[in-house]
């Protein structure tokens, strides 16, 4: 089994940063592609940013590149949205995404992932 937990989220002013952390359990974490997502009330889940196992390729949305990046420290079991810049459309519910399997096929969908955390409240002031 596996578990996510976000945390870090929180309410800033527009132009202001924030820095989520998603804790996981799992044995082979290390080998984990993971990804946040974001929903706004009454919206769809929306991608955010991916990551794969070694920390080498990463992708983002369009509406966030520049302006967040995606990390993630293996040793502990730990990945991370740095957010700069905020908007106040950036303001949703983030959530962690992990997939087990090493293949890929579309990194923005829901339903390419296996596990998801509980979800964070990031709120943006203007």
């Amino acid at each position: 089994q596996v578990q996510l937990v976000e945390s870090g989220g929180g309410l800033v002013q527009a132009g202001g940063s924030l820095r989520l952390s998603c804790a996981t359990s799992g044995r082979t974490f290390n080998r984990y592609f993971m990804a946040w997502f974001r929903q706004a009330p009454g919206k769809e889940r929306d991608f955010v940013a991916f990551i794969n196992w070694s920390g080498g390729i990463t992708y983002s949305a369009d509406s966030v590149k520049g302006r967040f990046t995606i990390s993630r420290d293996n040793a502990k079991n730990t990945v991370y949205l740095q957010m700069n810049s905020l908007k106040p459309e950036d303001t949703a519910v983030y959530y962690c995404a992990a997939r087990a399997l090493p293949v890929m096929g579309d990194y923005r969908a829901v339903s390419s992932y296996d596990y998801w955390g509980q979800g964070t409240q990031v709120t943006v002031s203007s």
